[in-house]
């Protein structure tokens, strides 16, 4: 029998009961050592393992299964797993032109499956990969190859990969998917055109780099850019697209502060739609979205135990969350 949204909606609504609330997190900060931060996690059944990594990886693997089984149309998250498919071409191209073992660091879900990823890097066949891979693939072995620069084809990768989440978002009928692309797509574009300017890349690697989306005059970035990394802060901070103005008032403060504020949004948007939905996909989306916030701010938390740094400088590094 077909799942119906109904069906999936009321599946949700349960499982997010266990998700992370404030108190939660200040249980999480309270812990002095990793191993004590492994055990809280694991007695509130966030996963199972000897280390943080491992009970993130194991969440992350019963997350995926979980919405697979309750999914009317998991198609609903291909724009979210063409990630992986992005990664792991990176990864099995740059293992196999340095020669060595790289299959360990490739990851699931993913659209295509891993051998077949192996296989196009191998014999250079990229027909065998979806079309919007096919062309930056290709470019980005000849890159590696030819000129040794992973850099630009990374940026070929990533570039390709933002493109067909703006595609595939705008295909679904939700309003949420598709602003939710377009603020993420928006804000990377923001990421590399400023460390661009910081470290002096020149017009070819732009063009190459980022790409168009609504509220990005992508012309307008790449000329501000090649002035310096001040003057083109100065430039976007006077946008009122996607809140870029407050974006770059953060970034002024420190970097991390713009991160912080990227992954704020987000999530808010996440939970100002998806909490609020009572039919659609957006639940399910947002139930996912708000596991992945919380394996965030998890990081935070156990980078700065490992680091001793004080838990109110944690704290202020930590990003909302969904529940």
């Amino acid at each position: 029998m077909a799942l119906s949204y109904e069906f999936s909606i009321g599946s949700v609504r349960a499982k997010e009961t266990s998700l992370l609330n404030a108190q939660d997190i200040e249980q999480l900060l309270a812990c002095q050592s990793i191993a004590q931060l492994c055990a809280v996690l694991s007695d509130k059944g966030l996963g199972s393992g000897d280390s943080v990594e491992e009970i993130l990886r194991d969440r992350t693997e019963k997350t995926w299964a979980y919405l697979k089984s309750i999914a009317p149309d998991f198609e609903i998250f291909r724009p979210f797993i063409i990630l992986n498919d992005i990664h792991n071409f990176k990864v099995a191209l740059k293992g196999t032109m340095a020669d060595r073992e790289y299959r360990a660091l490739m990851v699931s879900p993913s659209t295509v499956d891993h051998d077949t990823v192996i296989a196009a890097v191998e014999h250079r066949k990229m027909s065998l990969l979806p079309r919007f891979m096919q062309k930056p693939c290709d470019e980005a072995y000849e890159l590696l190859a030819h000129t040794g620069d992973a850099r630009t084809g990374d940026s070929v990768l990533d570039r390709a990969a933002m493109e067909e989440m703006l595609r595939i978002s705008d295909d679904f009928k939700s309003e949420f998917l598709k602003s939710y692309f377009e603020n993420l797509v928006f804000y990377a574009n923001v990421k590399t055109a400023i460390r661009s300017a910081k470290s002096g890349a020149g017009k070819p690697f732009l063009d190459k780099a980022l790409c168009e989306t609504k509220g990005f005059n992508k012309k307008a970035v790449i000329e501000a850019s090649l002035k310096g990394s001040e003057y083109l802060i100065d430039e976007l901070e006077k946008r009122s697209d996607f809140d870029c103005g407050k974006a770059m008032e953060e970034y002024k403060k420190s970097p991390s502060a713009f991160e912080k504020f990227v992954d704020n949004r987000l999530i808010l948007m996440a939970r100002e739609s998806c909490k609020r939905a009572s039919e659609g996909a957006e639940p399910i989306l947002g139930y996912y979205l708000g596991c992945e916030a919380e394996n965030k701010v998890i990081h935070i938390i156990s980078s700065g135990i490992r680091t001793r740094t004080d838990a109110e400088m944690i704290r202020e590094r930590l990003r909302e969350i969904y529940g």
